[in-house]
């Protein structure tokens, strides 16, 4: 069995609409966890260098991790307040928004239930 992600409250988060072998005792309805980052100008320069001569963007892998880690503590946050102690079926999704494509949002969301 692949190891859950839980935080310091114990919430579990997993991508399958079940825990394996901890039957859902009750459904609190659909959470949701969203970060927005904006793009910073110095940082996009240079990963427009480093795309144009080849290799990973590690500022934009950082801030992609974090803000990934931020949603779903959120997710979990909000599973908790409504008395869950795990969110299944989580999905994850990432944006570009604004005008110019200068924000990122990475929004978590799933069930939370009690099992």
């Amino acid at each position: 069995m692949a190891r859950e992600w839980k935080d310091a409250r114990g919430i579990i988060v997993t991508t399958t609409p079940t825990v394996e072998g901890q039957p859902i005792q009750e459904y609190y309805g659909i959470v949701v966890g969203e970060v927005i980052v904006g793009a910073n100008l110095f940082r996009d320069l240079f990963a427009n260098i480093r795309d144009i001569v080849g290799g990973r963007s590690g500022s934009y892998e950082r801030i992609l991790s974090k803000a990934r880690t931020q949603a779903i503590e959120e997710l979990q946050a909000e599973a908790a307040s409504r008395g869950g102690n795990a969110v299944v079926g989580v999905d994850l999704d990432y944006e570009v928004i604004g005008d110019t494509g200068s924000m990122l949002m990475v929004s978590a969301s799933g069930t939370a239930v009690r099992v």
